[in-house]
């Protein structure tokens, strides 16, 4: 049991670390080939950090935990938002000045609904998978659109995504990092989802447990390390609208792959009951990020991140649930 635990610390670290090798890689070679810096910022950027989710929801569908994969996606999207902007927003309070911000919320708060609609069944089918990727690429090309706009207009974030793109760095060194964050990302997969599945027998946890505890919080720390490293540079837009994007990412890719892998019927509590936890602090986050004062201060923070305490004890307390 010890060495389980030992092993999935050490894989969660390795998954985090090894996203992270990947997305510089990937970004500073797609600046030297000459792609567009808002292209990189809303394409590569954005999705390093759901890359853990992705790895790990394909590992555990694979495995046949299908209900793993889509409990870290539904936990990783709740501490995505309780968590991580609730905690962020206790150490600094947010301001939301972006316009990509503000046509962003409305579009994630409509793709959690379609989740909803998917999971109200308890079964997550291929052809819903296709569904998701097919949303999930006109995802992409609306916020394209909307960062076009945006960045003619001189939009705050559109300008920040564009200052986190490395520069400097040779297409061996960039490739070099590829292959190793890509191996490392599917080997450390591999070793979260094995050594949690030992836990959770252990403690007596469903799958959809463990997905929605441990592996999403630890999925979860690319959004928080991302996040906390944003507000003390000043840029609370791009602390907020990393999280937006990680929770839109995740429920089109992420869930899209254990539909395509693995179709299968579902724990009826992903629906019953997490999927409206989710769609509760997304509500709440949209209702305090544009409210008149475009600013989450730390009261707003306090009560997300009460929320997420709240929720995650009840789980423990509930572990086969």
């Amino acid at each position: 049991m010890l060495e389980a635990i030992v092993l999935l610390c050490i894989g969660l670290t390795l998954l985090v670390w090894s996203a992270d090798r990947l997305v510089f890689g990937a970004a500073a070679l797609a600046k030297n080939f000459g792609v567009a810096p808002l292209i990189i910022g809303m394409t590569i950027l954005a999705m390093g950090s759901s890359a853990p989710e992705m790895m790990v929801s394909a590992t555990a569908a694979l495995a046949g935990k299908t209900d793993t994969a889509v409990g870290n996606v539904l936990g990783s999207n709740i501490a995505n938002i309780a968590l991580i902007i609730g905690l962020t927003a206790i150490i600094k309070p947010l301001g939301i000045s972006s316009g990509i911000i503000r046509r962003e919320l409305p579009l994630m708060l409509g793709v959690t609904l379609v989740a909803g609609a998917l999971l109200w069944d308890s079964h997550l089918g291929f052809h819903e998978g296709v569904l998701l990727v097919i949303l999930f690429g006109l995802f992409l090309f609306a916020m394209f659109k909307i960062s076009q706009k945006a960045k003619a207009e001189g939009d705050v974030l559109a300008d920040e995504q564009e200052s986190e793109i490395p520069d400097g760095v040779s297409n061996a060194a960039a490739g070099v990092w590829i292959v190793i964050g890509l191996v490392l990302l599917l080997y450390s997969s591999d070793m979260v989802v094995e050594s949690a599945v030992i836990i959770a027998k252990y403690f007596g946890m469903s799958d959809l447990v463990i997905g929605l505890t441990i592996i999403a919080i630890g999925t979860s720390l690319p959004e928080l390390a991302a996040s906390i490293a944003s507000i003390f540079k000043g840029e609370d837009d791009m602390a907020v609208g990393n999280i937006i994007g990680s929770n839109v990412f995740n429920i089109l890719a992420v869930m899209g792959i254990p539909g395509l892998l693995n179709p299968s019927v579902l724990s009826p509590l992903a629906m019953g009951r997490d999927f409206y936890v989710m769609l509760a602090v997304s509500v709440l986050l949209m209702l305090m990020a544009l409210g008149k004062r475009r600013r989450i201060n730390r009261v707003e923070g306090g009560i997300l991140l009460s929320c997420f305490i709240a929720y995650q004890a009840y789980l423990f307390y509930n572990v086969a649930g």
